[in-house]
């Protein structure tokens, strides 16, 4: 097994106890990007020694974090090979080959049924690169085996530290106040503690706290399901307590890594912002290739029942065209174009009652119906633009007028692709009919 020998080898010591956890993916990933920029080695152990709260469930769904984030890790047992974590579960013999020499050197005994580790007494001080100097006195003796003989967490995480040669230790700043109790059990071993590096917990988006799984947003798993793209969640996790210092947010990985160090991590709470993280998922959507995106969007428009193999593939793609441009996520698609499909499609009530109690609607509507056939055969974004704007300065209107009304009439929504591209899109014939039934609908009060 490798050794520290001043490279850098940092690691990442889950319990799968049934969710990936924002926060733990962060943690994840600031030490994933660390060793990627020192060159040194990610390590990923299981911390499984609870077998009450342990599960296959919750290994899979971590395990599966990890891979749609794109944290590979470096290192694994013999046995198992690079691709397979280290398990605290399978590394008993480790435990009780170290538990020994604390015994031998009279730093561990027994106590109703439980071995305790003996303190020194002397204050204990890290030098963490993100706190500064921390200084706390462990004053009392603790539990470092469990009367039904499981090793606790405090004792197994320092063993392994020490057998991996981890030269930093990079975690949540909730974990500082167990660094006195670490710290103590490094110089038992006779071993100098490695580099600590506590990072900012992230507070939850409303009000005080630490965000908890419970929290909207909290589980990674969550945005695997809505098909956030991985790219840019593990983008937006590293604006949680770091940032490049030039005011950008959206940054390719490379560059990331060429960035990052500890002493540019932010000492203060960073805030949860799950419109932020949409934004930036819809940033990447944007620049991301459209052949890429069209291969994303297809499956989840033919779930959805919009789109089979007799679709038209040229009116398809103008739609995902036209739509790429304005969505957040991918799990937006359906509801974002499901007109473009449909021409039973669902009307907004809220943008409903905004443009009928306008009073503009049905004259806006009328109008433009009247006027299309001043466009002949001409129905492309440039023609409708140059119709309406001429159409509104002839009848003393402002285009929005037209645009908003419009726009309900064959879509039912008040918002979405570029208005001229989306009617240009849909097609003379159809606008027509769907302009005709609207004023049919809501002259008689009939909507």
């Amino acid at each position: 097994m490798n050794t520290s020998n001043g490279q850098v080898r940092v690691r990442f010591a889950p319990s799968p106890t049934g969710f990936f956890h924002i926060g733990g993916a962060r943690t994840a990933l600031f030490n994933w990007l660390y060793a990627r920029h020192c060159g040194g080695t990610f390590v990923l152990r299981i911390e499984d020694t609870d077998k009450k709260r342990d599960s296959e469930e919750a290994l899979r769904v971590l395990i599966d974090g990890m891979k749609w984030l794109g944290l590979d890790w470096d290192e694994g047992p013999e046995v198992g090979g690079p691709h397979e974590p280290y398990f605290q579960s399978k590394r008993s013999e480790i435990y009780a080959e170290y538990l020994q020499q604390l015994r031998d050197c009279g730093r561990a005994y027994d106590r109703d049924g439980a071995v305790w580790f003996r303190v020194s007494g002397s204050m204990s001080q890290i030098d963490d690169k993100i706190r500064g100097k921390v200084q706390r006195l462990e004053e009392k003796d603790f539990v470092i085996v469990r009367s039904d003989g499981q090793p606790v967490f405090h004792f197994v995480n320092v063993v392994d530290d020490i057998a991996m040669g981890i030269s930093h230790v990079i975690r949540g700043e909730d974990h500082l106040s167990n660094s006195s109790k670490h710290v103590e059990l490094f110089l038992a071993f006779g071993r100098q503690p490695p580099t600590f590096a506590h990072i900012p917990l992230i507070l939850k988006t409303n009000g005080p706290g630490k965000m908890s799984k419970r929290d909207s947003g909290a589980l990674i798993e969550d945005y695997a399901g809505r098909n956030y793209l991985p790219e840019a969640v593990r983008n937006y996790l590293c604006l949680l307590g770091w940032s490049p210092k030039d005011d950008r947010e959206i940054l390719p990985i490379e560059e990331i890594i060429a960035l990052f160090d500890l002493p540019g991590i932010n000492k203060n709470n960073a805030r949860f912002d799950e419109k932020k993280l949409a934004h930036i998922n819809g940033e990447y959507l944007r620049r991301m290739a459209f052949d890429d995106f069209y291969s994303r969007a297809i499956p989840l428009l033919r779930n959805a029942g919009l789109v089979d193999d007799s679709s038209d593939g040229a009116y398809v793609r103008s739609v995902l065209g036209i739509c790429q441009e304005k969505l957040r996520e991918l799990a937006e698609l359906e509801h974002f174009c499901a007109y473009f499909f449909r021409d039973d499609y669902q009307r907004d009530a809220t943008a409903e009652g905004k443009i009928i109690s306008s009073g503009n609607s049905l004259a806006s509507v009328g109008e433009f119906l009247a006027a299309l056939w001043e466009l002949g055969d001409r129905w492309d974004v440039e023609s409708l633009e140059q119709f309406t704007q001429k159409l509104a300065a002839t009848n003393g209107r402002k285009t929005g007028d037209y645009i908003h009304s419009i726009r309900f009439a064959v879509s039912g929504q008040s918002v979405g692709p570029g208005f001229y591209a989306m009617v240009a899109v849909i097609g003379k014939d159809r606008t027509v009919k769907r302009l005709e039934n609207f004023l049919r609908q809501y002259s008689a009060g009939n909507p």
